[in-house]
């Protein structure tokens, strides 16, 4: 059937992000800064003005790479991010007038390539590639898209990478989860889990070339960042940012005391969304470690399960942080239902569609 050659999961995405990024710049006038959502204190130097959110600090670093740190919260934070400004600022040509546009133009290609490794990653174990929607209609890479954020960028690449990895390509492999780590420090969570699996099979050639290669480069852009700006990037969040948490799941918790009613609306949106995928994610992944069923997709899914309970409680305390975070959990989760051929839990995957909710009252986003 014709459907059957060109109807694809990441066609589907295609059309949707298409369609989404033609009614916001309607909605807005045409205009592609509507996706950074650049705020005055920044842009302007108003202490007392709009804070904006994430996706500026892409456009000033992507407007002048050299000196779009004066605009930025926290200047080695925001630049460790560095390749999709970067790769914006390239395609624009340099042009500060066309970096609007490649941003949103890079993101709504590095989401439909990230849904098209994940549709191959699943048909690789066997199951329908259809599920790879549940990655590409995530409401925390679509919330990439319409803010200008790094998250599709960097999850792309660590799908591609681990695709390389499925096929046994592991330089290819090892170059693509650098360039994710240079996207987005959070790529390192996946990386993590690779090497812990490498470290499981006592592979101890491929944990040091892996280390390496993804290792090195992240520490170099870090001591340039070092030297340039005073300070390495790897911190828990820009301005505002509280730090990383000792107790799982304190973050949430901590809601409680500043107000009760605050913190039960959150945990009605975040307990079924992230809390208990998570608990489940950490139990069924040390269960098959115990058992000796090892592999790849269960140390990275034990791995991007474990961070998620001692993330700060600057991110907890917003749903649609919470959601960003999380797309290692998701992406994990739909290998590892491929991986045990298990129905029941590629069709829960799916429950996290729901995080598109987030998205569909503009007046709710940071603005």
């Amino acid at each position: 059937p014709v459907e059957g050659r060109w109807l694809r999961p990441w066609v589907v995405v295609l059309l949707v992000a298409l369609a989404y990024v033609g009614l916001t710049l309607v909605r807005y006038g045409g205009d592609p800064l509507s996706f950074a959502l650049v705020g005055t204190q920044y842009s302007q130097g108003d202490s007392e003005g709009t804070q904006g959110y994430d996706g500026q600090f892409a456009y000033y670093i992507a407007r002048n790479p050299v000196g779009g740190w004066q605009y930025c919260d926290v200047p080695s934070y925001r630049y460790q991010r560095i390749l999709y400004p970067l790769l914006a600022w390239a395609l624009a040509l340099g042009q500060p007038g066309a970096v609007g546009w490649t941003l949103i133009a890079l993101n709504v290609a590095a989401l439909v390539g990230g849904t098209y490794f994940t549709e191959r990653l699943l048909a690789a174990h066997r199951v329908s590639g259809w599920y790879a929607l549940g990655y590409g209609l995530y409401g925390g890479l679509v919330a990439g898209l319409r803010l200008d954020l790094t998250e599709p960028l960097a999850c792309g690449l660590v799908q591609a990478g681990l695709w390389a990895w499925e096929r046994e390509r592991r330089g290819a492999a090892g170059v693509l989860l650098a360039l994710a780590a240079l996207t987005k420090e959070t790529a390192l969570v996946a990386v993590a889990g690779v090497l812990l699996y490498l470290a499981l099979e006592r592979c101890w050639r491929e944990v040091i070339g892996l280390g390496l290669t993804v290792g090195l480069s992240f520490a170099a852009w870090q001591g340039v960042l070092w030297a340039w700006l005073g300070a390495p990037g790897v911190g828990a969040g820009g301005a505002m940012a509280t730090s990383f948490e000792w107790l799982p799941f304190a973050g949430l918790l901590r809601a409680a005391t500043i107000s009760w009613p605050v913190f039960w609306v959150l945990l009605a949106i975040e307990g079924p969304l992230f809390v208990l995928p998570t608990v489940w994610a950490l139990i069924v992944s040390a269960r098959d470690l115990v058992r000796g069923r090892r592999h790849v997709w269960v140390t990275v899914l034990l791995v991007q399960a474990a961070v998620l309970p001692f993330l700060p409680f600057s991110t907890w305390r917003e749903p649609l942080a919470m959601a960003r975070l999380a797309v290692g959990l998701v992406a994990a989760t739909l290998l590892y239902g491929a991986l045990r051929r298990s129905r029941r839990v590629l069709i829960y995957s799916l429950f996290w569609l729901a995080t598109l909710a987030l998205l569909v009252n503009e007046s709710a986003l940071p603005v």
